[in-house]
């Protein structure tokens, strides 16, 4: 049985998100699954989720960590046979779970998203407090283990320490993509 929401049917939910639409063209083959270089670390292979989310299981499908452990490679799209953007669907997906508060607890992925938007807002990326940070609100005990690395990085002049600043011209145009972006349906 399908679940109602306010706003109809699960489907719909996920078809009215850009990158969703894919969602409805399925037509169950697998071939994204047997593509997909880890379809088997996921609860859920991606067409299994595509039909949970056809049968109406809200809470199953954005409980899952199948769309977090999509790698973005779009092998599943150049081999499907209807052309669906495999990725596109996952990612509509994560954006439903994080709106809904159901991310699955053992991902950082959100995290990480919340932090790389923090640091655009400044206009540059500082790897060095980037990863910190990351480290320190997801798993503190990973950030002792990565210091070597991070020293290694950081004598051979491949990580930056300082926080760049974008131009006035720079942060008047980081500020018109962020306003674009919320109006098609972006969180800040």
């Amino acid at each position: 049985m399908e679940t109602k929401t306010s706003s109809g049917t699960f489907l719909d939910e996920i078809y009215a998100i850009p990158g969703g639409e894919g969602i409805r063209l399925c037509i169950q083959c697998g071939t994204c699954t047997a593509s997909c270089p880890n379809a088997d670390r996921m609860e859920h292979t991606p067409s299994q989720l595509i039909a949970m989310a056809r049968a109406g299981m809200r809470e199953e499908v954005l409980s899952s960590n199948a769309m977090w452990y999509c790698l973005s490679c779009y092998l599943c799209t150049v081999r499907c046979p209807r052309g669906i953007k495999q990725t596109d669907v996952m990612h509509a997906i994560g954006y439903l779970s994080v709106q809904e508060g159901l991310v699955h607890a053992r991902t950082f992925t959100p995290t990480m998203y919340r932090l790389f938007n923090h640091y655009c807002k400044v206009g540059t990326l500082p790897e060095l407090w980037f990863m910190m940070r990351f480290y320190l609100q997801t798993n503190p005990l990973r950030a002792w283990r990565m210091l070597p690395v991070a020293l290694n990085l950081l004598r051979r002049g491949r990580i930056s320490v300082k926080i760049r600043r974008l131009t006035p011209a720079g942060d008047c145009q980081l500020k018109a993509i962020l306003a674009r972006a919320e109006s098609q349906g972006g969180a800040r």
